[in-house]
C-alpha cells in the first residue's frame, strides 16, 4: 500500500511537514552506492542535447506494443541498464561552457521508473486519469439539462442559454494549448498540473452555481473550463487499450450526465446541476491528492538530479531533460507552446484531415442535445425529468463496442507488431474506414424512425450506434497522430483537442433551429451527407498515408 502513496501530493506534503524520512527516495536511503550508479553519462563541455524528445518512460504515454499502459514495460525491454538507446538520444549540440554529468535510472529495475511500476498501480493511475476525465466532460453535458431553465430565470432566449455549453466547450479546447505544454516542463510534471487546476475548478463551481445574471454564469463556464481542461488532451495520450477506455470514458460523461441533470433540474434548479459537478469534482480531488503519483519521467528525473545535487554539492549532476532544456532560448519554448500546435494543423494534411474529421463527429455529437427534446419531449411527450434516460440508449453503444474492439485489438492488431513493438499506422485505418459508415447510418435511422408512428425505442436504438463509432474513431485517429508524429505528439493532441471542441462548440447554436426549420429527418440527412463526405479520408490515407509521411519533414518514416 505504501506503493500507492509515494510521489502523490499526500506524500510530498507529509515529507514538507514532517522531513524527508517519510517516503523517501530511493537516493536518500543509501547515497553513496546510488549516487555511482546513477551515473550513466559524462558530457563534455563542448556538447550537450538538442531540443526535448518524447517522454518514453510515462506509463500513460507508453508507445509501442498494443497493451499501452498496461504492459509498457514489455514495449521497451530494449532499453538498457547502463545507456540510453541511440534513437532516444537527441542531435547532439555544440554549446561552450558545458560541463555535465548525466543522471538517469538506477538500472532496469529502478522502482522510481513508471514503467516499472506494478500492473496494478498502473492500472489504478490509468483509473485516475478516466475519473479526472469523466469528471471534466461531465460539466460539459450536465449543463444541457437546465437549458430551459436558464432562459426562464435569466429572460433570455434558448439560443443564448445554450451559449453556457458552448463556451464550456472552448475552454476545454483552448485550455490544453496551455497546460498540455507546461506539463511536459521537467521542473513542473503533469501531477501537480492535473491536481492544481483541478482545484481551481472545483473552487470556481461556487461562483458559477450562484450566478446573478447569464453574463456571469457564461464568463465562469468558460473559466472553469479552461483550468479543468489539461487531461482532455494529455488523456488522450494513452495508447491503444487505454486510449479506448479513456475515450469511453470522455463519451459516457456526455451520455451520462442528462440523466442526472434532469432529475436535479426538476426537483430544484439549474444551480444543482452545478453543485453535482462541484461534487464529483471534489471527490476526484480527494482521490488524486492521495494515490496519483508523477507519471513523468523527466520530472522525476529532474527532481532526482536536484536531490543529488544537494546532497553531494556536485553541480554538474544534471537530468537529461535539464540539459536539453538549458539548450532552448525562451523565444524557441514559446514557439513551441504557442505556435507549433497551429503549424502542424496548416503545413501538415494529414492532421488537418484527421483534426477536422474528428470534430465533426464530436460536433455532431453534441449537436443530438439540441435534437433529443425535439424527439422526444415534442414528438414521444417524455417528461422534462425523464428525457435524460433517452441517452441510454448511447451508453448502451459505448459498453456494447469496446469488449469486442478489445477482442480484436489482442487477435488481430498485435499481430501487426513488429519485433521493435511498431506498428505502421496505416494498418490501423481499416477500423476507421468500417467506423466511418456507421455513422451516418445511425444519423440516418434515428432521423427518420423519430415519428409518432414509430415507438420511441427505435430512434434510441438508432442513436446507438453513434457513440461505438466515434469510439472507434476517436481511437484510430488519436493514435494514428501520436504514431506518425511522436516527436510531436503533444502538440498535435492539443491541436486535435482545440479544433474538435472548437466545432462543438458551435454546433448546439444552430442545432434546434436546423431541426424545427428542415424537420428532424432531412436534418439529420444533411448530417449525415457531411459525414459521407468524410468518409474518403481514412480510406486514402489506407492507401497513400504512408506516401505522404514519407514526403514530410515532422512525420515519422518507418
Amino acid at each position: 500500500m505504501a506503493g500507492l502513496f509515494h510521489d502523490t501530493l499526500f506524500a510530498r506534503t507529509v515529507r514538507a511537514v514532517l522531513g524527508p524520512t517519510y517516503f523517501p527516495h530511493l537516493d536518500e536511503m543509501n547515497p553513496p552506492s546510488v549516487y555511482q550508479r546513477t551515473i550513466k553519462k559524462k558530457l563534455s563541455s563542448e556538447t550537450t542535447f538538442g531540443p526535448a524528445r518524447e517522454d518514453h518512460d510515462d506509463p500513460l504515454n507508453a508507445r509501442g506494443r498494443g497493451y499501452g499502459a498496461y504492459d509498457a514495460q514489455e514495449a521497451h525491454a530494449a532499453d538498457s541498464e547502463a545507456t540510453l538507446a541511440a534513437d532516444d538520444m537527441p542531435s547532439p549540440v555544440k554549446e561552450e561552457g558545458k560541463d555535465s554529468t548525466l543522471v538517469t535510472w538506477y538500472g532496469p529495475d529502478d522502482p522510481e521508473n513508471p514503467m516499472n511500476w506494478s500492473r496494478f498501480k498502473k492500472l489504478f493511475v490509468m483509473f485516475q486519469v478516466y475519473l479526472l476525465t469523466f469528471s471534466v466532460y461531465f460539466g460539459a453535458a450536465v449543463y444541457t439539462a437546465g437549458f430551459t431553465d436558464v432562459s426562464q430565470r435569466f429572460h433570455v432566449s434558448d439560443v443564448a442559454a445554450t451559449v453556457g455549453l458552448t463556451v464550456f466547450l472552448l475552454g476545454c479546447g483552448t485550455g490544453p494549448m496551455l497546460w498540455s505544454p507546461m506539463s511536459e516542463m521537467p521542473f513542473i510534471g503533469r501531477m501537480p498540473i492535473y491536481w492544481f487546476t483541478l482545484l481551481l475548478f472545483v473552487i470556481l463551481q461556487v461562483p458559477t452555481a450562484l450566478a446573478s445574471n447569464l453574463g456571469m454564469l457564461l464568463a465562469f463556464r468558460f473559466i472553469t473550463a479552461f483550468v479543468g481542461s489539461p487531461v482532455l488532451a494529455t488523456g488522450g495520450a494513452t495508447r491503444v487499450y487505454g486510449i479506448t477506455l479513456w475515450g469511453a470514458f470522455a463519451v459516457c460523461a456526455p451520455a451520462t450526465a442528462p440523466i442526472m441533470g434532469g432529475f436535479a433540474t426538476h426537483a430544484k434548479s439549474w444551480r444543482w446541476t452545478i453543485w453535482m459537478l462541484m461534487w464529483l469534482g471534489s471527490f476526484t480531488l480527494v482521490i488524486l491528492f492521495f494515490f496519483f503519483p508523477e507519471t513523468s519521467s523527466s520530472n522525476i528525473l529532474y527532481r532526482r538530479a536536484k536531490r543529488l545535487r544537494q546532497a553531494t554539492g556536485d553541480n554538474r549532476l544534471k537530468a537529461q531533460s535539464e540539459i536539453e532544456a538549458e539548450s532552448m532560448t525562451g523565444r524557441e519554448i514559446a514557439l513551441t507552446i504557442l505556435v507549433r500546435p497551429f503549424t502542424l494543423m496548416v503545413q501538415e494534411p494529414i492532421v488537418l484531415a484527421l483534426n477536422l474529421y474528428i470534430a465533426l463527429i464530436y460536433a455532431v455529437f453534441y449537436l443530438w442535445f439540441e435534437s433529443f427534446p425535439i424527439v422526444f419531449i415534442g414528438i414521444y411527450h417524455f417528461k422534462p425529468q425523464l428525457l435524460g434516460l433517452a441517452f441510454l440508449g448511447m451508453l448502451g453503444g459505448i459498453i456494447a463496442t469496446v469488449p469486442p474492439y478489445f477482442y480484436f485489438i489482442y487477435n488481430v492488431e498485435e499481430k501487426m507488431y513488429d519485433e521493435n513493438g511498431q506498428i505502421k499506422p496505416e494498418k490501423r485505418m481499416p477500423t476507421a474506414i468500417f467506423a466511418s459508415f456507421l455513422a451516418p447510418i445511425s444519423l440516418l435511422w434515428f432521423g427518420w424512425t423519430a415519428r409518432a408512428s414509430i415507438h420511441w425505442i427505435v430512434p434510441i436504438l438508432g442513436s446507438s450506434i453513434y457513440p461505438g463509432a466515434s469510439l472507434l474513431l476517436f481511437n484510430v485517429v488519436l493514435n494514428y497522430l501520436a504514431d506518425a508524429y511522436p516527436r510531436y505528439a503533444a502538440s498535435v493532441l492539443a491541436g486535435n483537442d482545440l479544433m474538435r471542441c472548437a466545432f462543438a462548440a458551435g454546433f448546439p447554436l444552430f442545432g434546434a433551429a436546423m431541426n424545427r426549420n428542415l424537420g428532424v429527418g432531412w436534418a439529420s440527412t444533411l448530417l449525415a451527407l457531411l459525414s459521407c463526405a468524410f468518409i474518403p479520408i481514412p480510406i486514402l490515407l489506407n492507401i497513400y498515408g504512408e506516401r505522404i509521411r514519407l514526403a514530410s519533414r515532422r512525420a515519422l518514416h518507418h
